[in-house]
């Protein structure tokens, strides 16, 4: 059978996806990125807060209208949406969705389309990015933030054994990944649910030791309150880790932050940021905040602006805080306007700009290895990204030069002589 499978949300619903896709071509299925003459559309959906709520739903409508002009012949939706909605999803498309299944369950997928379960299958190359891969480590999120509907859709912390994570990894890497980006609700907290002490540390060096050398091990979601010194340390002692970390803040405030769950100790974000910045000043940080949380005032968020002006976030991700059916924080007291959220986090990335063009002038003068993600010969130009940009949602670099024979997925020396607020220019030096 062709199925079309579409993938909705984050980078861990990406691996997810992979993970489906494998299973689906073992059982003699066809997987496309594209409904055209597929006879069965999946979509594996996002249900994190309201605006990807309703996304979702319009391509289900999307979906549902193939289905209704006999474009495709069966509908499957699957994932977040499915786990946190199932009731309604059921009653509103009982007519033309032929099933639905939560995240992971893709058992029931195999077995409805025909087929057998293959749960050690590993993930597929891509039909595209073959050289950057997400690799899941963890679900679920022991943390509860006041704000997060994450634990009620994905449930608890349940780490992927470390032997399943190594054995993926190096079957990327044999299939041409140059990069692996981690991925999980906080990378941090691996290995918790275990009982050998396997942690983190004990992942990121058994990952290091057995990737091809030259492979860039990116790590994205680390909690700030679980991320020390020592693990600094440890993760630039990797020679294969990337000198960049995201880790979502999303407040600055003491009292905003306790009411989101997620007291910090005082000091210790703008102490470990420095940290870092010691030890290398390009080191590449990421940080996501959020404006309009429940009793935050202007004062309260004068200090996350005063925070993000300290710190020089290379790139910041900012979003309005958006109340989430079942959560403490939708109960709270202190609403703040849309309008002022909105106002705030407008103030926010305008600050966030300039930093990001300060960041980018640095490098200027420099040399950075640009791992390449599109090639215009007409243009004379090839766009990818470097060790601080992760894929999707950070910067590019354009180079140009001698780029004859460089393909997408090759890795590029480049000499930087320009940015913008985002990226950067240079030219090929080998």
């Amino acid at each position: 059978m062709r199925i079309y499978l579409l993938s909705m949300g984050c980078a861990k619903n990406t691996a997810d996806s992979e993970h489906l896709k494998a299973q689906l071509e073992s059982s003699g299925h066809e997987v496309t990125d594209s409904p055209d003459n597929a006879e069965c559309a999946i979509i594996n959906t996002c249900g994190f807060i309201q605006d990807a709520v309703k996304e979702n739903i319009d391509a289900i409508l999307d979906l549902e209208a193939l289905k209704n002009d006999g474009s495709i012949n069966t509908l499957i939706v699957a994932g977040c949406l499915v786990n946190r909605y199932g009731k309604e999803l059921r009653e509103e498309f009982s007519g033309t969705v032929d099933l639905f299944v939560r995240s992971e369950e893709w058992d029931q997928v195999i077995h409805f389309l025909g087929g057998h379960e293959n749960t050690n299958c590993p993930p597929v190359p891509v039909s595209s990015n073959y050289y950057s891969r997400y690799l899941k480590i963890s679900e679920g999120c022991n943390t509860l933030c006041s704000y997060c509907a994450i634990p009620m859709i994905r449930g608890r912390l349940r780490s992927v054994p470390l032997r399943q994570i190594v054995n993926e990894a190096t079957i990327m890497c044999a299939a041409g990944a140059k990069e692996l980006c981690l991925v999980g609700q906080d990378l941090t907290v691996y290995g918790q649910d275990f009982a050998d002490g396997t942690d983190l540390r004990t992942l990121i060096r058994e990952l290091n030791a057995s990737v091809p050398a030259g492979t860039w091990l990116r790590l994205l979601y680390l909690h700030p309150n679980r991320v020390d010194e020592s693990l600094v340390d440890f993760l630039m002692s990797q020679d294969k880790v990337l000198h960049y970390l995201d880790i979502p803040i999303q407040h600055a405030d003491p009292e905003i932050l306790s009411r989101m769950n997620r007291p910090c100790p005082e000091g210790h974000m703008r102490r470990i940021f420095t940290y870092i910045r010691e030890l290398d000043p390009l080191f590449a940080l990421r940080t996501t905040v959020m404006t309009g949380f429940p009793g935050e005032t202007a004062e309260s968020f004068g200090r996350l602006m005063d925070f993000v002006s300290d710190v020089e976030f290379d790139r910041l991700g900012a979003f309005v805080y958006s109340p989430e059916e079942g959560t403490k924080a939708a109960a709270m007291s202190g609403r703040v306007s849309r309008k002022t959220a909105e106002s705030r986090c407008n103030r926010l990335m305008t600050l966030q700009a300039e930093i990001s063009q300060e960041r980018g002038e640095l490098f200027t003068g420099r040399e950075l290895d640009v791992m390449v993600e599109e090639v215009d010969t007409e243009a004379g130009e090839a766009w990818g990204r470097s060790y601080r940009d992760a894929p999707e949602v950070d910067g590019l670099v354009c180079v140009t030069g001698d780029i004859g024979g460089v393909r997408e997925g090759d890795i590029v020396r480049a000499g930087i002589y320009d940015c913008a607020e985002n990226d950067l220019f240079g030219e090929v030096v080998s």
